[in-house]
């Protein structure tokens, strides 16, 4: 019964619901992008989740990070998401990573898994997160978001992969976080359900993935594009 609406998608069945089961997912981050991947992959029955991040709650998270709240302000963001996810669907393994996720670090976690989200909030993150997932030959997805826009692209081997696509150093000049451009709450959740969806597809091998595309949105202007990149 848990899993009835997913068995019931053209595409996935029961055969799809048992790969989910038996798969792994990675999610670095635990932000807005991260812990809404997460809480999807946990409700969809992904076997093994992990998740990593070294931040802690604070007040101006709650905008758009739905699934803290005021009783868990300054608490870790990895245990109370894990704690969320758990109580969401007992059956999945959640595998916690309380820390900054190095280079060094990234090469042993990701081996562990089937694919990789990034939901980290910064272009060096995403990068080190490419070029590790590139050499291990590791799938990924890397979404991004700010003020009212996201945009999301997938890669495995073969394909159209992240530097490619924004260049081979960390594009930090004029970044700005979220803390100083703003980022409406609907624009991280719109990213984060797509890099979800994603990750499904991987595991379940239905419909088409962003391969050498990126897809970005505007709600501002109730706009959504998908580029070809190859």
């Amino acid at each position: 019964m848990r899993y009835s609406r997913l068995e019931a998608l053209p595409g996935i069945g029961n055969e799809g619901v048992e790969k989910l089961i038996n798969g792994s997912v990675f999610v670095l981050g635990c932000g807005a992008l991260g812990s809404m991947c997460a809480m999807y992959l946990a409700a969809s029955g992904v076997g093994t989740i992990g998740i990593a991040d070294f931040d802690t709650i604070d007040l101006s998270n709650l905008q758009r990070q739905l699934f803290f709240d005021e009783q868990t302000l300054g608490k870790s963001k990895c245990t109370t998401l894990a704690s969320r996810m758990r109580a969401l669907n007992s059956e999945v393994v959640i595998n916690q990573y309380d820390c900054m996720i190095n280079e060094k670090s990234a090469f042993e976690i990701f081996a562990n898994y089937d694919f990789i989200i990034d939901g980290s909030d910064n272009p060096a993150t995403k990068l080190m997160t490419s070029k590790v997932c590139e050499r291990l030959g590791k799938p990924y997805c890397i979404g991004g978001v700010k003020e009212f826009s996201g945009q999301v692209m997938s890669w495995q081997p073969g394909h159209t992969g992240y530097s490619e696509l924004f260049g081979d150093a960390p594009a930090c000049t004029g970044f700005l976080p979220c803390s100083v451009a703003g980022v409406l709450g609907p624009a991280a959740g719109v990213t984060a359900s797509v890099q979800a969806s994603e990750a499904i597809k991987h595991l379940t091998g239905c419909g088409k993935m962003l391969y050498d595309k990126l897809f970005t949105f505007d709600l501002n202007c109730a706009s959504a594009q998908v580029f070809g990149v190859s």
